[in-house]
């Protein structure tokens, strides 16, 4: 079938140019001072018997990350910042990983240590390929860049196709001939995207070699020398060929072809492409990109996603005789002089210039014409080429080590900058961050559904789950959302079932809650919208208040709630309690917003300098919010005999928040293990109440010390929240992080495997 012609013909350019995308990522654990770090693959990263995203390869200390098949580029680099920070927080802290494709310093064949997993198969294929490469070669680590067209774009050719054959059978024939054309052209990669020029004693003495543009992809490398004896003409001669090796002893398993191109189905053995069909291809020729912190940039992305549509899109089809010219031509370039042009430039702008009509034909963005011209001009000017780059770097400094060193300790340091948040997914809410992060360190597959309303869903071991906003899960039911998000009811249903909790009044009208004055100026009161988190509308008087300043509270209560509550304010120190699946995880004392003078600097300068902290940020980003400079805590401030212009004496604290939610600025104090177990009792008994696996429950307990009893309950129950966020207990400014996220995936699945 003429594939273009179908396309052009019947207007199905936004089909063709679709895809799925992933990558596969090698990457070898390094100690501090660049040797092969010879520690277990970690246990927090779960079972290896099944986890989707964090496998090791040939070692154990060869990391490989498997980004899931992803609609966009754009996804497959969110998932695959993501896997990296995972990654960068898992492993030891004096480990990173090595950003080169040739080896770090690697100790002796014998000390190279195998993958330690139950799976005797998976040992003896390594010892097998120990024994015909040596351990030493199987170190060289790259990446795999997987791609297939949408089953939406088949169906519609497959509407138009003329052929008697099936689905698969020309959907084989389509990739087939991406294959071929990639194969032979494939040095054009290696010319602009080879990064391992030289390489450290241990694997090889490059000085005597070169320097080269890829010594990964050279005779030097790791591959098979009888990749061109394949043949990609059918899929009837590929499954021959591979099944061929594998019976006369030459491979010791269809896996070990590493023909840079390799048709992947979905079942295991190479035979069931014929029935079902090749799903996507595995294009295997790409060293480690140093100067991009993933490895693969996702501009090298676009360029190999119009590269592969290209292939396809090309008019010429090449046959085997044409794809051995191409192996030999990407041999011979792998091994220039990285500041050399290459030998076959004409050939090279030729390609690319083709590259841009197929943009032009297709019409993409302008990011792929862009990638395009860089590298045209790369092409005449190969001193920007990625070797060439790397060799420059290599002149201002000692070593190939200390340049490796350098690089991957800085690409860490970019994971642990801001250790409570997941790059690739800033977006999501904070508490939903965190557990998409132990998600994938534990190996639970995940989707993400729907990243602007924060619902996910896992699956492990067949067990499917959904997860909206971090823990609102299927083990609670509907009505107990609604049940806490309703002030009032909450407060009915306590005090039914004995547990204490403020006196007051609800009001829908503002009139009837300005006449209730008369009785709110006898007290002290607490005046909050009736639904509400983030302590957002709620104003305390601990005094008295006059009667200006009570109708301005209430306006502002108004303002977030067509109901608000006027309450008994209850002498004593608000804790957070934490309760899941039964049981009290975590306790936090929130400190309401609050600066300490020292003599010299004003409260807008303390306020300032305070929110500098690194936990500290805006909208909930970051596990305590910023203190802000509004009415409020002018208010506040003014009640204290201060304006944010004054200067504190030194040790001197005041406070700009009657509220102690971390979201109004406040701090952070895990005092789990100092509360007295009566009130975590107290605590676990009202989730049972309100039937209720997560909640926030917010008690004032004037005596953490004294314990509660039928006598003197000790406690009053002002709020139970549901959803209650889980990073202002990971990231406390005192005391113990507690992951809570974590137990919310216990609760889910509660035998998770660690291996």
């Amino acid at each position: 079938m003429n594939l273009k012609k179908i396309v052009q013909n019947n207007q199905l350019e936004p089909y063709f140019v679709k895809g799925s995308f992933g990558i596969e990522k090698e990457g070898l654990r390094t100690d501090a001072s660049g040797h092969l770090a010879r520690t277990d693959h970690p246990l927090e990263f779960g079972s290896r018997n099944h986890h989707p995203y964090v496998q090791t390869d040939f070692s154990e200390s060869q990391l490989e990350l498997v980004t899931p098949p992803q609609d966009t580029l754009k996804e497959q680099y969110q998932w695959l910042k993501a896997l990296h920070d995972v990654v960068n927080r898992t492993i030891p802290k004096d480990e990173f990983v090595w950003p080169f494709s040739m080896p770090n310093i690697l100790p002796a064949e014998a000390d190279i240590p195998l993958i330690k997993v139950d799976d005797y198969r998976e040992v003896r294929y390594r010892e097998k390929l120990s024994e015909k490469y040596g351990k030493k070669k199987q170190m060289i680590s790259g990446v795999h860049y997987n791609f297939s067209f949408t089953p939406e774009f088949l169906d519609k050719i497959n509407e138009y196709v003329q052929t008697e054959d099936n689905l698969d059978e020309w959907c084989n024939d389509l990739y087939l001939k991406m294959s071929r054309n990639y194969l032979r052209y494939q040095w054009v990669l290696t010319y602009l995207f080879g990064a391992s020029p030289v390489s450290h004693p241990s694997l090889l003495d490059s000085e005597t070699i070169g320097p080269v543009r890829s010594l990964r992809n050279s005779e030097y490398g790791y591959h098979n020398t009888f990749s061109d004896t394949v043949s990609y003409e059918s899929i009837e001669n590929y499954i021959r060929d591979i099944e061929e090796l594998v019976k006369n002893n030459i491979l010791y398993e269809e896996r070990e072809y590493y023909g840079s191109s390799r048709l992947r189905g979905a079942g295991k053995y190479v035979c069931q492409l014929v029935n079902n069909g090749t799903r996507y291809v595995e294009f295997r020729s790409f060293d480690l990109n140093p100067f991009d912190p993933l490895g693969f940039s996702y501009e090298q992305s676009v360029f190999l996603h119009l590269y592969v549509l290209t292939m396809v899109w090309m008019d010429k089809d090449n046959r085997d005789e044409d794809i051995k010219e191409g192996i030999e031509k990407n041999a011979r370039t792998s091994l220039e002089n990285p500041y050399a042009y290459s030998q076959y430039k004409e050939e090279g702008l030729s390609l690319l210039n083709l590259m841009k009509d197929t943009s032009r034909e297709l019409n993409l963005s302008d990011e792929y014409t862009t990638v395009v011209d860089k590298a045209i001009h790369q092409f005449h000017h190969p001193e920007e080429t990625l070797s060439a780059v790397i060799m420059d770097k290599l002149k201002d400094r000692t070593s190939f080590i200390d340049f490796g060193n350098t690089l991957g300790k800085s690409y860490k340091q970019l994971s642990m900058q801001k250790p409570f948040l997941l790059n690739g997914f800033e977006t999501l809410e904070m508490s939903t961050q965190l557990l998409l992060f132990d998600a994938l360190q534990l190996g639970v597959k995940t989707t993400i559904l729907d990243e602007n309303d924060q619902f996910l869903a896992f699956s492990y071991k067949g067990d499917k789950e959904y997860v909206r906003n971090g823990n609102m899960t299927s083990k609670d039911t509907y009505i107990s959302h609604w049940l806490m998000a309703n002030k009032t009811v909450t407060k009915k249903v306590l005090k039914e079932n004995g547990f204490a909790v403020p006196a007051g009044e609800e009001f829908s009208s503002l009139e009837e809650a300005k006449n209730y004055y008369a009785i709110a100026s006898q007290k002290a009161v607490v005046i909050k919208p009736k639904s509400t988190n983030y302590g957002i509308g709620i104003t305390i008087f601990k005094q008295t208040p006059k009667r200006t300043d009570y109708e301005e509270a209430l306006s502002f209560a108004f303002k977030e709630d067509d109901s608000i509550l006027v309450e008994e304010y209850i002498e004593g120190t608000e804790y957070r309690f934490f309760v899941l699946n039964g049981k009290v995880e975590a306790v936090l004392l929130r400190e309401p917003a609050n600066v300490t003078g020292d003599g010299e600097h004003s409260v807008k300068e303390l306020i300032a300098e305070k929110n500098r902290h690194p936990y500290r940020g805006e909208n909930h980003r970051a596990p305590l919010e910023k203190i802000k400079m509004g009415e409020i805590e002018a208010m506040m401030l003014k009640e204290q005999g201060y304006t944010f212009e004054s200067v504190l004496p030194e040790n001197e604290k005041v406070y700009l928040r009657e509220n102690s939610n971390i979201s109004t600025g406040g701090d952070s104090i895990d005092v789990t293990d100092d509360m007295h177990e009566s009130y975590k009792s107290v605590a676990e008994d009202i989730a049972r109440a309100l039937d209720v696996k997560v909640t926030g429950l917010d008690l004032i307990v004037p005596d953490i010390h004294m314990p509660s009893t039928k006598a003197n309950n000790g406690y009053t129950v002002i709020e139970a929240n549901f959803n209650p966020a889980m990073n202002m207990h990971a990231f406390v400014q005192k005391g113990k992080g507690r992951r809570l996220s974590r137990k919310v995936l216990d609760m889910l699945y509660p035998h998770i495997e660690l291996s």
